[in-house]
């Protein structure tokens, strides 16, 4: 009966390894992909930065360039709208501020 145990529990183990980066891959594509707040352009660390939720309403910025949005700047992430310069909340996609930098 000790050997039907063993041969179970080791048949149980190389299952359960098996199927562990399965679970790992499943978990952080749902960790990376939260819903984040959406940040509020009144804010200090937005009004610090200048964010605006239209990218058009900063064209009086000196740093304002047109074409310029947060969904083609280095800091911006697609899947969530998260930006890593406001790392607790989401931001507008075609929002701006003045750290915006172009993609590489």
């Amino acid at each position: 009966m000790a050997n039907q145990s063993r041969r179970k529990f080791m048949r149980n183990s190389l299952m359960g390894l098996a199927a562990l980066p399965l679970g790992a891959g499943i978990l952080s594509k749902a960790a990376f992909a939260q819903t984040l707040p959406r940040l509020d352009p009144s804010a200090s660390n937005a009004q610090a930065l200048n964010y605006v939720e239209v990218a058009s309403e900063a064209s009086d910025h000196p740093a304002y360039s047109e074409g310029e949005f947060c969904n083609n700047c280095m800091f911006y992430t697609e899947d969530n709208e998260g930006c890593q310069l406001f790392p607790q909340n989401s931001v507008e996609p075609k929002g701006w501020c003045q750290s915006w930098t172009a993609q590489m």
